[in-house]
């Protein structure tokens, strides 16, 4: 029998049919397929029904698909943003999955509270679409370099963000893909708040932040030296098993997917190296293996 929380990896969705069979022999139990900005020429039926072949020879799932550019401008790279949100809803049941994750978007250069309106239409219409079809939508809490203020891509990093997103589309299909280093890096502590908002968590991802308290006591957070860098999970300083613990207590029954490509020290050739790390780290923090009890 399989634990009931999976861990696994993202893979770019384009690349999943050339990815996967490379890396499933490493004991990833799961899959999220992630799109930059655009579906693009992506095929979404006749990878959806490769993707399950492999799924059921290799006993993976697909726990989410992902579209990650700004949904609310539909200018520029990010023409295609909407549309590829809702190619995605409608074929995410091709995969297997009911989860579709990504952005928020935001008005380029305004304050989240004047990007509220605009999330509202366009997230009322998605979240209608999703519902009718059985899907939930995530929505990743990275800022990608923006703030309250101001930014490009996403207003979903903040917990006070994420009352007024919730307050103006108030749909149970809408909800987190959580991980803490995006609170890290904000100097927010993690564990307090995925106790708080376990209900709206449907996705986590695998990543995971080193803050420097030396450099932040000695030149702050806004002088010449990085105070913090993102980290694959078992090299950065949360406590993974506190945070399965956590989903645990809170009945959560989804993926952990490692988000990897970020870490400063394993990269490059040493890339896969952290992944696998993370993976066997993740599943001992799980538990280990499961073990059947005694009949």
């Amino acid at each position: 029998m399989q634990d009931t929380m999976r861990i696994g990896t993202l893979v770019a969705g384009g690349d999943a049919l050339r990815v996967i069979p490379q890396i499933i022999g490493h004991g990833f139990e799961s899959f999220s397929l992630t799109f930059w900005q655009t579906t693009g020429n992506t095929d979404l039926t006749e990878t959806a029904a490769r993707v399950r072949e492999l799924a059921a020879e290799h006993d993976f799932v697909i726990s989410s698909v992902g579209i990650f550019g700004n949904p609310l401008t539909g200018t520029g790279d990010n023409s295609d943003a909407l549309g590829s949100w809702e190619r995605l809803i409608d074929h995410a049941h091709l995969f297997g999955t009911d989860m579709v994750s990504g952005f928020t978007g935001r008005l380029p250069g305004v304050s989240i509270d004047e990007s509220i309106p605009k999330f509202a239409e366009v997230f009322g219409e998605l979240s209608k679409r999703a519902a009718d079809r059985g899907v939930r939508i995530a929505f990743e809490n990275c800022s990608m370099d923006g703030n309250w203020q101001s930014g490009d891509w996403n207003i979903a990093h903040n917990p006070t963000a994420w009352e007024k997103m919730f307050n103006a589309v108030n749909a149970d299909n809408l909800g987190l893909e959580w991980e803490p280093c995006h609170q890290m890096v904000q100097l927010i502590d993690p564990i307090p708040q995925l106790r708080k908002w376990t209900d709206k968590i449907f996705h986590v991802h695998g990543k995971d932040a080193t803050i420097a308290w030396d450099i932040i006591k000695e030149y702050g957070i806004h002088g010449p030296k990085p105070y913090v860098w993102h980290r694959t999970p078992g090299f950065g300083d949360t406590n993974w098993t506190d945070v399965i613990s956590v989903l645990r207590q809170a009945g959560y029954t989804g993926t952990i997917d490692i988000e990897g490509w970020h870490d400063p020290v394993y990269r490059d050739e040493l890339e896969m190296t952290g992944q696998v790390h993370a993976l066997h780290y993740l599943k001992n923090c799980r538990g280990g293996s499961f073990v059947p009890n005694p009949v």
